[in-house]
């Protein structure tokens, strides 16, 4: 924790980063199998390589979420990809309820619609989630979640620093 920082929190995922780091073997054994078969570089091998590229990019980026909170605004952190809140922003915040399909969508940082809203949700399955309804869109997105160890800690802070529909 830093400065002014009111909440910080540093989440990680142990199944999280060992699902990638299968995937990102898979997909290199798959690239160089086929690479060695076809004695060239073909569709498959490509397609092999470039998914052995993204998840060996996931297993170093969505290794861990960084959560910290001002008096000013929240500030979402996962690896490369930063997502700034300002509080002056906030409509609501509550614990997030998903459909089990959204739900179990995957971890990292995602866009989709939930009940007609735009998001943007950093998170890890393993944990429950916040939800930040925005009084103005940032772009296309009005909602924006994150997983979190200590919701209900989260959720009171920033009741006290701004009073909101919490």
């Amino acid at each position: 924790m830093t400065g002014n920082e009111i909440f910080y929190e540093r989440l990680s995922s142990n199944r999280t980063e060992a699902l990638f780091l299968v995937l990102t073997f898979l997909f290199f054994r798959l690239h160089r199998r086929r690479y060695n078969r076809a004695d060239r570089l073909d569709l498959f091998a490509a397609l092999f390589f470039i998914l052995f590229v993204f998840f060996g990019f996931c297993s170093l980026n969505y290794r861990t979420l960084i959560i910290r909170l001002t008096e000013e605004k929240l500030t979402l952190i996962f690896g490369l990809f930063r997502w700034r809140v300002p509080l002056h922003n906030v409509a609501e915040c509550r614990r997030d309820e998903l459909p089990l399909f959204m739900r179990l969508g995957g971890a990292g940082i995602h866009f989709m619609f939930i009940r007609k809203r735009y998001r943007v949700s950093f998170n890890f399955l393993e944990y429950p989630r916040i939800l930040i309804r925005l009084k103005r869109k940032v772009g296309p997105v009005e909602d924006v979640s994150f997983s979190t160890r200590r919701p209900d800690e989260f959720l009171q802070i920033i009741q006290e620093i701004r009073p909101i529909h919490c």
